[in-house]
């Protein structure tokens, strides 16, 4: 029988507060929807990322029983490869609204099989790709740190080739507040940016010894649709592997400082990154496709 509606879900990922954190719509098929749908589901949610997750074939045929599942995440313009807090929120749903009890879950990914691990009633932790930055030159580099920090001094500037996200990191004279009075233009982002070399850009910050972080950032990627995305689980994938070469250490607690906010554990294990958050769950509806 041909789907006429889908159930969709709203999960605000990395916190445990109402309307902060990132949001995420979770559409959990049992069966599957074509790609030009997909689409149209994200652009009509309009988050930073809408998921849609699918029963593996090889696994049980249940959302509540299986352990491995399919997921695609969609902007309201792309689909990308990768989605840290969409993640979570999928996994939020299985784990909490659909009734799945497996301490572990598997999702195949244009990623690769990435886990999400139940930890007690609140948090969850996703196993991730590692993602290590390198140092980065192009023509247009000034024009990209003009257009995000403006006069603000860069101390670093790193690319990661995989992700396609550059990091800009602020001196440490600047203090979290600097961080987030920046206001880039995207337009200007957008006109400067034309190679591909660079879909997102990730602007960081060392914490001081006083505050309860190890570091701070924020994330623009006008160049898959997201103007600036509130907490960003794939950047993460980049930044604990360029703080770790700064504190020779391995665990952190990282604040993004969107006007939303939100926080997150981050481990290196191997050559994984493990990313541990809360969720809080917004809205669960019906969204009519035919």
């Amino acid at each position: 029988m041909e789907l006429s509606s889908v159930t969709v879900f709203v999960v605000d990922a990395f916190t445990n507060e109402l309307f902060s954190g990132n949001p995420a719509a979770v559409c959990c098929l049992e069966k599957d929807i074509p790609d030009t749908l997909k689409s149209k589901i994200a652009a009509e949610m309009n988050l930073s990322e809408t998921a849609f997750a699918t029963i593996d074939t090889d696994g049980d045929k249940t959302f509540e029983k299986g352990t491995k599942f399919g997921l695609r995440w969609f902007t309201p313009t792309h689909e990308v490869d990768l989605c840290g807090h969409a993640t979570l929120a999928t996994a939020a749903v299985i784990f909490h609204k659909l009734g799945n009890k497996e301490k572990t879950i598997e999702f195949k990914t244009r990623s690769g099989i990435l886990k999400a691990i139940q930890e007690g009633e609140s948090s969850i932790t996703l196993d991730f790709p590692i993602n290590p930055p390198s140092p980065f030159e192009a023509e247009n580099l000034p024009d990209i740190v003009r257009i995000v920090v403006g006069n603000l001094e860069i101390q670093d500037v790193q690319h990661s080739a995989t992700t396609k996200k550059l990091l800009l990191r602020l001196a440490n004279k600047y203090n979290r507040q600097d961080l987030e009075a920046l206001n880039p233009s995207l337009q200007d982002l957008l006109a400067v940016e034309k190679n591909g070399m660079v879909k997102g850009v990730i602007v960081t910050l060392q914490a001081n010894d006083k505050e309860d972080y190890d570091f701070y950032s924020r994330y623009f990627a006008p160049w898959v649709g997201i103007p600036e995305d509130p907490v960003t689980g794939s950047a993460h994938t980049v930044l604990a592997p360029y703080w770790q070469t700064v504190y020779n250490k391995r665990h952190f607690r990282a604040r993004q400082c969107s006007k939303r906010g939100g926080d997150l554990i981050v481990k290196i294990v191997e050559q994984r990154v493990e990313l541990t958050g809360q969720v809080a769950h917004v809205l669960e509806g019906t969204i009519r496709i035919k």
